[in-house]
This record gives structure tokens, sequence and C-alpha cells, in this order.
């Protein structure tokens, strides 16, 4: 079994946080997976296409179930399927041309599940605290812009 190889090494507690942050948006606001990320140690940032600007208060609600979801202490673990598996379960689109035929299923407890090829921590207490340092929308392309970062836990 031979899975693809993963060009870039992401900073585990910051790769991790994006899972939960995807979730949190698709439940919160009915959206999608980010349609851009970059992903750095010191601060990251995530892209989402919404019809309108979420407000302040929905925002701060964003932070907060974040950091509930990272508080409970959830197992971070894989699975490895077949990609006809995966074709039932998953958006397929992202997935890349000439890929293995077995995929990775990473899973933050039972929040989330994605296919993944990125390094993750063991348990979300290993984040830190997710702090949403800024945030803009660009109403013509509907695309929101999340800038955040990971402190130590309090």
């Amino acid at each position: 079994m031979e899975l693809n190889a993963h060009n870039k090494q992401e900073y585990p507690p910051m790769h991790t946080a994006e899972h939960i942050i995807n979730q949190t948006m698709i439940r919160l606001f009915g959206c999608g997976r980010s349609v851009e990320a970059h992903i750095e140690r010191k601060k990251s940032k995530l892209d989402y296409m919404l019809a309108e600007a979420p407000t302040e208060e929905q925002v701060k609600h964003l932070e907060e179930a974040v950091n509930e979801v990272i508080a409970r202490q959830l197992p971070v673990t894989t699975e490895l399927i077949t990609q006809q598996e995966a074709c039932k379960r998953f958006d397929m689109g992202r997935l890349p041309e000439g890929a293995s035929d077995t995929v990775r299923v990473v899973h933050v407890g039972d929040y989330d599940e994605c296919l993944c090829i990125g390094t993750h921590v063991e348990n979300t207490s290993e984040i830190g605290r997710f702090q949403i340092i800024s945030h803009s929308y660009e109403p013509e392309t509907r695309r929101w812009r999340m800038r955040f970062k990971l402190l130590p836990p309090q």
C-alpha cells in the first residue's frame, strides 16, 4: 500500500486547528471547507466563500466554538481507505491527479474527518488557544479571509 508523498512540513498544532476551523465554519456558516489556506507556525490565514461578511458577534462565536472543540481533548487519528470508498464520503475535487489508490482520512475525534496527508497532533489538547487576529471581506468575490494564531493554553 503506497500513499502519496507530502512535499511540505506543516506545524502540527496549526494544521490540526485548520481541520477544526473548517468543520466549525461548515457548521456555523453552511459554507464549504476553506478555498485557500496559508498555514504557518506564527500565524495563518484561511479564505472562505460566504454570501456576506460575518458580523463581529459571529466572528467572536466562531473563535469561542473552535476553542470549545480544542478544549474537549479529542484524539486525532487516521484511517486508510481506497479512493473508491472515499468517493462515497468525501468531495474528491482536491485530490491531485495521479493520487495513490489508498488515501488517508484524518479524524479529529467525532468532530471532523477529511482526506489529508499533512502532519497533526495526537490530541487537541496540544493545539493551544485559537485567536482570530483580523478578518476581511471582499464583496465582489464573496471571499472572507481570516488571519489567526495559536496561543499557549490558558
